[in-house]
C-alpha cells in the first residue's frame, strides 16, 4: 500500500447516486463520439482466448495471464485476456473493413500481477479500437491526426459532464502536445520515465508521447512495449524511431501524469520481424497470429486502448479508481481510504 496517494482535503465533487449516474452518462457519451470521429462499428471481444494462439497481449512481457483448463476441450489451456490488440488487427480481416474504417469493443481484462494503488486495479476496463489503413498512412503525420481526433472526443466529453455537474470545470487545454520519448530524455536526462511524463503533462495539460517501446540514447525504453503490435522500430519523419505512443493528462486531484490511452501504427512484416529479434523472441513467427500477419492475411492498421475507469475517474474528480469500478483491494488500502472521504465501491 505504498504506492497509495491521499489527496489532501479531499472531499468527493459527487456522492455515490450521482457518481454511478456519472459514470454510465460518460461511458454512453465517449463511445459514440469515438466511433462517430474515427468511424468505429461496434463489436462483440472474447473475455478469453486459447493459450498457444499468440493472440494475448504480452504487455511488458513478465505479467502472467490468469489461465484455466476446459474441460470440454481435454483440459486444453484458455487465457483471460490482458488486451485485445492482436485479436482486434483479425477481426479486421475477418470482417472485410475498409480503409479508413474500423471497429471498437468493450475489452474486460483480469490483470493479476498489477500493483495496487489509486489507478491500478486487477480489473481493466478499456475501449480497444482499431482501423484498417494504407500503406501511405503508416506515418507520423498520420499518426497525429488521429491523437488529435481521438483528443477531441476527450475535450468534447469533458464540455458536456460540465454541463451536467457545473461543479467539475473543464481543464484540459484546447490541444494536445507532441513529444518524442527521446526529446523527454535529453530534457530530463537525470528523472525517471516516469518523472519525465510528470513534467511533461504538468507543463502542457495534455501530451502524446511517441516512441514507447524501442531503445533510447540512454540504452533503455522509455516504458514496456510488446513486440508483435505496436511499430516502435521505424524511423519516422521526425528521426526518431517509433509510430506510437501515449495519451497523458494532467490530473490535479493526484497532481500526477494519467495516462489515458496506449495506442500506435501497428507492425507490419518488416518491423514485426525486426522486433521480434530485437527482443528474441523469433520463436513466436510459428504463432497463428504471427503466421497470418507475415503471410500477409491480415491489414495494417492503427489502434490502441482508451481507459474507461480512468476517463470517468478524471472527469469526475475522483482519488481512486475503486471510486469508479468494483474491485479487489487490500484491507489495510481500504481502511486508509474509509478514513480519508474515498469511499471505494
Amino acid at each position: 500500500m505504498g504506492k497509495l496517494f491521499i489527496p489532501k482535503g479531499y472531499k468527493p465533487a459527487l456522492d455515490l447516486r450521482q457518481t454511478e449516474l456519472g459514470i454510465q452518462f460518460i461511458k454512453d457519451f465517449f463511445q459514440h463520439n469515438l466511433a462517430a470521429e474515427l468511424r468505429l462499428r461496434r463489436v462483440t471481444a472474447p473475455l478469453f482466448v486459447m493459450k498457444g494462439t499468440g493472440l494475448n497481449d504480452d504487455l511488458n512481457g513478465v505479467e502472467r495471464p490468469v489461465t484455466f483448463p476446459i474441460k470440454d476441450l481435454a483440459d486444453q489451456k484458455a487465457e483471460v485476456v490482458h488486451s485485445l490488440a492482436k485479436w482486434k488487427r483479425m477481426i479486421l480481416a475477418d470482417y472485410s473493413i475498409e480503409e479508413g474504417y474500423g471497429i471498437y469493443t468493450d475489452m474486460n481484462a483480469i490483470r493479476s500481477d498489477e500493483e495496487l494503488d489509486n489507478i491500478h486495479s486487477l480489473y481493466v476496463d478499456q475501449w480497444d479500437w482499431e482501423m484498417t489503413i494504407s500503406k501511405e498512412q503508416r506515418s507520423i503525420d498520420f499518426l497525429k491526426q488521429v491523437v488529435r481526433r481521438i483528443y477531441g472526443a476527450i475535450k468534447r466529453t469533458e464540455y458536456v459532464v460540465f454541463e451536467r455537474y457545473p461543479q467539475l470545470v473543464p481543464q484540459l487545454p484546447d490541444d494536445i502536445h507532441f513529444v518524442h520519448a527521446e526529446e523527454l530524455l535529453r530534457l530530463y536526462p537525470n528523472l525517471t520515465p516516469k518523472e519525465r511524463e510528470d513534467k511533461a503533462a504538468k507543463a502542457y495539460g495534455a501530451v502524446f508521447i511517441m516512441g514507447i517501446g524501442g531503445e533510447l540514447s540512454n540504452g533503455e525504453p522509455h516504458d514496456g512495449r510488446a513486440p508483435d503490435y505496436d511499430d516502435w522500430s521505424t524511423e519516422n519523419s521526425d528521426g526518431f524511431k517509433g509510430l506510437n505512443g501515449d495519451i497523458l493528462i494532467w490530473n490535479p486531484v493526484l497532481e500526477r501524469s494519467f495516462e489515458i490511452s496506449s495506442m500506435g501504427i501497428r507492425v507490419d512484416k518488416d518491423s514485426l520481424e525486426r522486433q521480434l529479434k530485437i527482443k528474441g523472441q523469433e520463436q513466436r513467427k510459428e504463432l497463428y497470429f504471427h503466421k497470418r500477419l507475415l503471410e500477409g492475411s491480415l491489414p495494417l492498421s492503427i489502434g490502441g486502448g482508451i481507459g474507461q475507469s480512468r476517463l470517468c475517474m478524471f472527469y469526475l474528480r475522483k482519488a481512486h479508481i475503486g471510486e469508479i469500478q468494483a474491485s479487489i483491494w487490500p484491507d489495510d488500502m481500504r481502511k486508509t481510504c474509509s478514513e480519508n472521504n474515498i469511499p471505494l465501491i
